[in-house]
């Protein structure tokens, strides 16, 4: 672009990158339009957007400041941006709740200001607060599907008479409510019933939710494709064939890798990290985007480059990921990536960092299964809307998770959900020492941790110990037949401790 271009050639250029998803590219070219034209607070916005999007969180912070500095319509809706890089990127939810409040302070009617700090409360274990925003929002818009549904999340339901269920079933009767918004109650409503013990009907409430949840993707999306797990998988055996073909040096390494704990979702990986982060010495990182977002960016297309990457690449990458790691949590001693699906990027982490501990985690697989069931996910795991179809996925998880433990042994620690819940104490000392931490007591009191958790077991590790979760399976039995026996053959496998 010619350094005299006008300011009309740069801001659409600019666009014409965003738009078509080159966001490096649109990154720079927002970059030189603000150096020579600073006060354009959309830019600013853009540039913000893009910068997340690249895994550059404090940088897009800063953007969006100086969007809001210059005066950008709509300034609520930079703060909730703001917030959101805070809670989920940088672990800052103090600040994100004062981002919030601003937005609010704004404008008092904005809902996902409203719906986020429900959220917030959520991951932060005030629940009563959450509740009354939620409730407070309903007041407000009676009937609206985003507050109906969250607010579901965060009661207990009396019995089956609870007026929440009624307002459930009502609002799901509803002509013109979109799919998504079908599914959300759905979910919820399976939920509530379940928590009443009406187990069947809570089944098909949430079968209707997974079919409305893959109909608000589009024709043709959220289908899972089994033939590509297949191969994806013998592709990661075929590519990390043997434990080490090459180690980058660790000298002059800034901190140790954090303990990446890795495994099916809904398979007890929240409850891991809780109890790790109960330790004086352990920090929450949650499920952090950072070496997902390496391999986009740096191991593209994903696993075939692998096969490429020289010792010098995976000594980059370990270095790009720990300085993005110090960026976000500053002056923190041993910390955690909890990312379930960081499980095909096992070799990987070995190759970048050959000392890692790495935690696997396991649990009943009809448990799992049904958990997943019952849950409003992302529809990039399309696995989870049928049972048979993640069945078939938990089947490939384990292929590739007892490929990595014939690869690296004892460097990987299989750890039992099941187990965890029937006796605790062992388990807890058992994962410590695999850690290489000294025993603290606080972390048989996990539940009283105030670290921030951000995933659907939200409620569960904020409550003492139970088993009610832990054979749950058999209150749904008759409709798991169709899968039970491919199941079975999953938990019948030997489960190895370490």
């Amino acid at each position: 672009m010619p350094a005299d271009a006008s300011l009309e050639t740069l801001l659409s250029e600019a666009a014409r990158l965003r738009r078509a998803g080159r966001v490096g590219e649109a990154i720079t070219a927002y970059r030189a339009l603000l150096a020579r034209w600073p006060a354009l607070a959309d830019s600013w916005y853009n540039l913000g957007l893009l910068l997340r999007r690249a895994g550059q969180p404090m940088d897009a912070l800063d953007a969006y400041r100086r969007a809001l500095d210059h005066g950008i319509d709509r300034p609520e809706e930079v703060h909730l941006n703001r917030a959101v890089i805070l809670a989920e990127d940088l672990r800052r939810p103090a600040d994100a709740e004062a981002e919030l409040a601003r937005a609010l302070t704004i404008n008092p009617a904005y809902d996902p200001a409203l719906l986020n700090l429900g959220n917030l409360l959520e991951d932060l274990g005030r629940r009563d607060e959450a509740a009354a925003g939620y409730q407070a929002l309903l007041d407000r818009r009676p009937g609206n599907p985003d507050a109906l549904a969250r607010l579901a999340g965060v009661v207990r339901p009396s019995g089956p008479d609870d007026p929440l269920i009624g307002a459930l079933r009502q609002a799901l009767q509803r002509p013109d409510l979109s799919a998504a918004d079908r599914a959300a109650l759905g979910f919820a409503l399976g939920r509530l019933l379940d928590g009443t013990g009406a187990y069947d009907e809570a089944f098909v409430a949430c079968g209707e939710a997974n079919r409305q949840s893959r109909a608000s993707a589009g024709p043709g999306r959220a289908l899972y494709d089994p033939a590509a797990q297949v191969r994806l998988v013998d592709q990661l055996i075929a590519i990390f064939d043997r434990p080490e073909p090459f180690a980058p040096s660790t000298v002059g390494r800034a901190r140790p890798p954090p303990i990446f704990i890795v495994g099916m979702f809904r398979s007890g990986s929240t409850l891991v990290e809780q109890v790790l982060a109960s330790h004086r010495r352990v920090t929450s990182g949650g499920e952090l985007d950072l070496l997902p977002g390496l391999v986009r960016r740096k191991v593209s297309p994903w696993p075939v480059m692998a096969r490429h990457l020289a010792p010098a690449d995976a000594a980059t990458l370990g270095r790009n990921y720990l300085d993005a790691l110090a960026a976000r949590f500053p002056g923190a001693d041993v910390l955690t990536d909890k990312r379930p699906d960081n499980l095909v990027h096992v070799g990987l982490i070995k190759r970048m960092f050959p000392d890692a501990r790495i935690i696997h985690t396991r649990r009943d697989p009809l448990d799992n299964a049904l958990s997943l069931y019952f849950l409003h996910l992302d529809h990039s795991m399309a696995y989870a809307l049928d049972l048979a179809d993640t069945a078939h996925f938990m089947s490939e998880q384990q292929r590739l998770a007892d490929h990595w433990k014939r690869l690296y042994g004892d460097q990987i620690l299989n750890f039992d959900y099941d187990a965890f819940v029937r006796d605790p104490r062992p388990m807890t000392e058992q994962l410590l020492a695999f850690c290489g931490l000294p025993w603290d007591e606080a972390c048989m009191a996990f539940h009283k941790a105030d670290s921030m958790v951000r995933t659907a077991s939200v409620w569960q590790v904020r409550e003492p110990l139970y088993q009610r979760a832990s054979g749950r399976w058999r209150h749904y039995a008759r409709h798991l037949e169709p899968v039970r026996e491919r199941l079975e053959r999953l938990a019948a496998l030997p489960g190895e401790g370490s």
